[in-house]
């Protein structure tokens, strides 16, 4: 009861330092708001993009820190089949566009379609492309590659120096490496950047051009 006869006082003394502090910022007209910004959206190939009978269900394992990427992702693969993605992997899916998970389509199933290489790259395949990683240490950025030809085009068999070889290696194996970026596209013109080099896909004439190490190579698609 002491405490409620003091309030009035406590009010009253309140409304006073306030008024001082208008009388005395007045001319302050700063804008503290900062204007927002919107990321822009990526522009993926949808040449392999899953019918609606094939949507992929999505449950994400979130990890205590609201910010940080999930630990796991399970989707719904093949046949209904669970496919769990971890790490790297992982957080790639979660922050995909759903242009990119629409043209990714359902994750394959089977030891081969999924795993650590030797190198210590991991991937997942998918109907449409495929999710891959350097590694799989915390933080390594992974990428997507959806686009036909490209995705082709890496994985033709090549001899050390990007030429076409039926006994030479493809993939994160061969000469191009792990990608650095996912599908860009600039007007007709779609690019993914590897390790050691880059391939094109000009998608209105269908040419495709690969560069190994500075060096314009044969696409070795037929």
């Amino acid at each position: 009861m002491r405490q409620l006869a003091h309030r009035p006082a406590m009010v009253v003394a309140g409304l006073s330092v306030i008024a001082l502090i208008a009388a005395g910022c007045g001319g302050d007209d700063t804008d503290a708001a900062a204007p927002s910004s919107s990321p822009a959206a990526s522009s993926m190939s949808e040449s392999h993009v899953a019918s609606s009978e094939e949507t992929t269900t999505e449950t994400t394992t979130p990890t205590t820190t609201e910010s940080a990427a999930p630990a796991a992702v399970t989707l719904t693969g093949e046949r209904d089949v669970e496919v769990t993605l971890t790490g790297p992997l992982a957080a790639k899916y979660s922050s995909a566009t759903d242009a990119q998970k629409e043209a990714l389509g359902k994750p394959l199933t089977g030891d081969h379609n999924a795993g650590t290489r030797e190198s210590g790259v991991v991937f997942q395949q998918f109907q449409g492309g495929v999710i891959i990683a350097k590694n799989n240490a915390p933080g390594t950025p992974a990428y997507i590659v959806t686009s036909g030809k490209i995705r082709d085009a890496w994985n033709t068999e090549r001899a050390p120096d990007g030429t076409p070889s039926v006994t030479g290696k493809n993939g994160s194996a061969g000469p191009l490496g792990v990608p650095t970026s996912d599908v860009t596209t600039e007007g007709d013109v779609q690019q993914v950047t590897f390790e050691h080099g880059k391939v094109t896909e000009n998608t209105e004439t269908g040419e495709v051009t690969v560069t190994v190490n500075g060096k314009s190579v044969p696409s070795g698609l037929k």
